[in-house]
């Protein structure tokens, strides 16, 4: 009972995933900030049609979107021949996934920018409302919303909503879904991309320098994205490295002679916000 929402991966049995209808809707004005998205691929042919076309039917008119494969020997390379020219993509041998999204974004143009993983889905309006949102707020350089949690046939198994962004609780634990971030391409510019040295905590590593270097990162009360729980993910296969790397980024950020009690301490304020917000929205106080 005391586990944040936030890291309870599955809430309830398998239900089918619904969106409230106020979430499809398209972009009505004259000019459309241009999204520059890359999603970084390998031998994920049971889930990235439901990638794509969460992207392509996001009902938005300005997207430079690219699939940066890495040589998938299943069936991800017809999947993405079979789009044709609504879809722009490139298979080859890369380093890791770092590497994948540096590569991929040398290869798409626009002012607002995101990677996408081969499993995750975009929820439905996430393209309209983030852009609306940067155009509204020019000080905002990093964005991101709630997240839904999907099982390996896209069925909803829970959801994790979150307080205000909280720049000391980010220091000591990774809790924004990076697959509802975006950000403005003067961050990317600014920080030179992602550290390729990191293959798990990357979004981790990416959102500290971020703030480090005084950009103001926005929480928008808005599911944006799914995180698909499969036997496959990287996330569970490889959590010994996973653990490693969080580590070296507590110890940069937080201090050399970390201790958990100190984590935890500075995390407590967060994490009971958190359940008061994930409460809120299940009794129907929080609007979404």
């Amino acid at each position: 009972m005391l586990r944040p929402p936030m890291w309870d991966l599955a809430q309830f049995t398998a239900r089918p995933l619904r969106f409230p209808q106020h979430y499809v809707e398209t972009w009505s004005c004259s000019s459309a900030p241009r999204f520059a998205i890359v999603t970084p691929s390998l031998n994920h042919d049971a889930f990235i049609t439901a990638t794509i076309q969460s992207v392509l039917d996001q009902h938005y008119p300005a997207v430079d979107y690219l699939v940066k494969d890495a040589g998938s020997t299943d069936g991800t390379i017809a999947i993405l021949q079979s789009y044709g020219a609504r879809l722009r993509w490139l298979s080859e041998p890369d380093q890791g996934q770092a590497h994948a999204v540096n590569v991929g974004f040398r290869h798409v143009r626009g002012e607002l920018m995101a990677w996408l993983n081969s499993d995750d889905m975009l929820a439905p309006g996430s393209l309209v409302a983030v852009a609306k949102f940067f155009q509204a707020n020019p000080e905002v350089d990093l964005v991101y919303g709630h997240r839904i949690f999907i099982d390996h046939g896209g069925r909803e198994i829970g959801r994790a909503v979150l307080p205000r962004h909280d720049c000391a609780a980010l220091r000591r634990a990774d809790y924004v879904p990076q697959e509802s971030l975006f950000w403005r391409r003067r961050v990317w510019e600014r920080l030179g991309g992602l550290d390729e040295s990191f293959h798990y905590a990357l979004d981790w590593d990416f959102l500290l320098r971020a703030q480090s270097a005084g950009f103001r990162i926005v929480r928008l009360p808005r599911f944006l994205g799914c995180f698909r729980i499969h036997e496959r993910q990287k996330t569970s296969a490889r959590l010994e490295l996973g653990l490693a790397e969080q580590s070296v980024l507590r110890a940069r950020w937080v201090a050399p002679d970390w201790t958990w009690p100190d984590i935890h301490g500075g995390l407590a304020r967060y994490m009971l916000r958190q359940h008061a917000y994930q409460y809120a929205w299940r009794l129907g106080l929080l609007r979404h």
